[in-house]
């Protein structure tokens, strides 16, 4: 790893072109369709693919490193990247651990393919241990999916939806069935993203009718509820600690922002720059205690994810805990970065204020606060009696 240069990745001139851009989507509601174009050209898509299956065969490690990058430029952006990583990510996590199944994942990253998230559901705080979605088996061995997924980043441009669903219908029934489908007219895209921050990720409602999964893109077959398979761990793993990263890496931005304003400000007061004030000089000590925290967490469980470590049961809670830190950690960064920057970062054309917004979704993904706080409790007390 001490070999590694994310600027390699992610050129300084490609980040300074994408900060550009995202004032513009969060303003106008609209897809960074440029962004993922450019990224798609630097071999972003297939970055935790192996070489010798054509991409760049970075970790996890690294991978987090480089969202962390790419949300100083555009929370909005990486966080849709996210989704699209957290798949190949999963494909990593079965080859490294001699798992078939997802080698098509990898080899259509490398095509080109963009892979979006399909996982949650209105309502459904099961979230991967169970579905409200309709899972019907065919009889060649796929299925064909009915339900309502919510939360669909990369929306208006995705080729291939991994989702899950439940099979009742099978004689060995209930069981949860992971799979991909292709983009087709069974797939029905709504335009109903109108939120108050992380506008570009486009994240919109899919609703699916007989959505057909082809049998060899038909992943696994597993029981609901907590399940020790593969699919569950990898998808779980993969998600919190790129999330924690891309909230880390906004933290990181507001603190720059923070620091450089405290520069150019000057106290009428006393004279001096607000970097000289002690108010203002305790409020970004604070501010960096907290960030430094984050990444060497997000560090240490990427590469014991991808040194195959095993944390046992306690995996659960080390993967919520650091993503639930880290956005927690990020609020309050953000919130402090406001408060030294003054007045100007209310106006809606500042990038704090953006941030300010960006950061808030942070608490909807899972694991939510009380989700993160039950794996936790759990795992220290034990389980609810009862």
């Amino acid at each position: 790893m001490s070999t590694f240069d994310p600027t390699h990745h992610l050129p300084d001139d490609l980040l300074e072109r994408i900060r550009e851009r995202a004032a513009v989507h969060d303003r106008e509601n609209t897809f960074p369709q440029h962004d993922l174009d450019e990224l798609r050209e630097a071999g972003y898509l297939s970055i935790l693919v192996p070489s010798e299956l054509g991409g760049a065969g970075l970790g996890l490690e690294q991978a987090a490193i480089l969202q962390q990058r790419l949300a100083t430029a555009s929370p909005a952006t990486a966080l849709s990247i996210n989704m699209h990583l957290v798949w190949t990510g999963v494909a990593k996590v079965f080859s490294d651990r001699g798992v078939p199944g997802l080698e098509f994942v990898q080899r259509g990253a490398v095509a080109g393919e963009v892979y979006a998230f399909g996982i949650s559901e209105g309502g459904n705080d099961l979230v991967l241990f169970g579905s409200d979605t309709d899972a019907a088996p065919r009889s060649d061995g796929g299925y064909s999916f009915t339900g309502t997924k919510i939360f669909t980043s990369l929306a208006p441009v995705w080729t291939q939806l991994g989702l899950h669903g439940l099979d009742t219908a099978s004689d060995d029934a209930p069981k949860l069935v992971f799979a991909f489908i292709d983009r087709t007219d069974a797939v029905v895209t709504r335009d109903d993203w109108d939120t108050l921050g992380m506008r570009g990720t486009q994240s919109r409602t899919t609703r699916l009718s007989d959505a057909i999964a082809k049998p060899e893109h038909v992943v696994r077959r597993i029981d609901p509820g907590p399940n020790p398979d593969p699919i569950v761990f990898g998808i779980f793993s993969v998600f919190e600690l790129l999330l924690a990263s891309v909230y880390t890496g906004i933290a990181r931005r507001a603190l720059e922002l923070a620091v450089q304003t405290a520069q150019k400000r000057t106290s009428k007061k006393s004279g001096k720059t607000y970097s000289q004030d002690p108010d203002i000089r305790w409020r970004v000590a604070d501010m960096a205690l907290a960030y430094d925290a984050l990444p060497p967490q997000i560090a240490t469980l990427a590469r014991d994810v991808d040194e195959r470590a095993d944390h046992g049961p306690r995996w659960f809670t080390l993967l919520s805990g650091v993503k639930h830190r880290a956005v927690v950690m990020a609020k309050h960064v953000v919130d402090e970065a406001m408060l030294v920057a003054g007045g100007g970062s209310y106006f809606s054309s500042n990038e704090l204020s953006r941030l300010y917004r960006d950061v808030l979704a942070g608490m909807f993904h899972p694991s939510d606060p009380e989700s993160a706080h039950s794996t936790a409790a759990s795992a220290w007390l034990g389980p609810l009696d009862g």
